[in-house]
């Protein structure tokens, strides 16, 4: 448990303020480092630099790529994004 190998981060920033959650991401990216790691989050600013982004929807995977993949594909994950970001 000290040096895990994968690690699952599931709403790790959902309730704190947005000084706190990049706070998070900080220790999050250090904590991440060289880890598999499985990121889910409604807060989008929490995965914009994952290697491989999966949009779901009532469970099932309706999108994939990276942020600038998913931003170009004018899909949920950029209507959700600019919802968020606008």
């Amino acid at each position: 448990l000290c040096d895990p190998k994968i690690l699952i981060l599931d709403e790790a920033t959902s309730s704190v303020d947005t000084h706190t959650e990049q706070e998070i991401g900080k220790a999050m990216d250090t904590l991440m480092h060289g880890r598999t790691s499985f990121v889910i989050a409604h807060r989008l600013s929490t995965i914009v630099d994952a290697d491989l982004i999966l949009v779901m929807d009532h469970g099932t995977i309706i999108e994939q790529g990276t942020h600038a993949e998913l931003l170009a594909a004018d899909g949920a994950y950029a209507r959700l994004y600019n919802s968020q970001f606008a």
